[in-house]
C-alpha cells in the first residue's frame, strides 16, 4: 500500500481512445485519466455538479444502476504533502463537489484491495480538472525532465510523478487554465469492472 496519500474521492469514467487531438507524447492506444477534459465522468449527484463518489461502493452502485458497463470505477488520491496547495488552490479558483472536505479528512488512500495503476499530472481551473495530456504538455515534461508515461498514459514511478509535477508548476506552462500541477494517484478499486473491460 502507498504511504502518504489522501483519499481525493472516486471517479466513474471512461476509457480514452486516442482522439485525432491526442499528441504524440502518449503511448496509446488507451488513456486512463480522472480529467473531465481527457474522458466522460458521471456524476455523484442529481444535478450533475459533483463526480466524486466517497466509496467504490458508491460508486459502482451508481455505474450499474445507470447500465453504463463502458464506464469504470477510478480511485483518486493525492500525497498528503500536497493536500493544503491543493485544497487552497481550489477555494481560491472555484469549488469541485465532495472533494475538497474529504480531502480534508486525510483518509488513508489506497483503500483494500485497491490495485495501483500509475500517477496522472493533473491540475484544476474553474470547477474542471486539466490533465497534462489534454493541454499538450506530455512531450515537454519528456523533453525538460525525462518523464515519460508508460502504459494507459500513466506515468509509473512515484518520485518521477511528483518531480514533474513540481517542474510543470515552476514552468507556468499550464498557464492560463493550471498554475498548481500534482501528481494524482489512480486506482482501481477491487469492485468493479478492470479499467477498459
Amino acid at each position: 500500500m502507498e504511504s502518504g496519500y489522501v483519499l481525493a474521492g472516486y471517479r466513474v469514467a471512461t476509457v480514452c481512445d486516442f482522439p485525432f487531438w491526442q499528441e504524440n507524447g502518449l503511448p496509446g492506444p488507451r488513456l486512463l485519466s480522472m480529467s473531465d477534459c481527457v474522458v466522460e465522468l458521471m456524476p455523484a449527484d442529481p444535478d450533475g455538479w459533483d463526480h466524486w463518489f466517497s466509496s467504490p461502493q458508491e460508486a459502482e452502485t451508481a455505474r450499474d444502476r445507470a447500465g453504463r458497463s463502458n464506464f469504470h470505477v477510478l480511485g483518486v488520491g493525492f500525497a498528503a504533502a500536497d493536500a493544503p496547495a491543493l485544497v487552497a488552490d481550489i477555494a481560491d479558483r472555484g469549488w469541485d463537489g465532495s472533494l475538497n472536505e474529504r480531502v480534508d479528512r486525510r483518509e488513508t488512500f489506497p483503500g483494500p484491495g485497491e490495485r495501483r495503476l500509475g500517477f496522472e499530472l493533473v491540475g484544476f481551473d474553474v470547477g474542471t480538472w486539466h490533465a497534462w495530456s489534454c493541454v499538450d504538455l506530455v512531450t515537454v515534461v519528456r523533453q525538460a525532465v525525462g518523464v515519460r508515461p508508460g502504459p494507459d498514459g500513466l506515468i509509473q514511478d512515484e518520485q518521477d510523478a511528483h518531480r514533474a509535477a513540481r517542474w510543470l508548476t515552476s514552468s507556468g506552462l499550464g498557464d492560463p487554465k493550471v498554475f498548481l500541477w500534482a501528481a494524482a494517484l489512480l486506482t482501481e478499486p477491487s469492485v468493479g469492472a478492470p479499467p477498459g473491460g
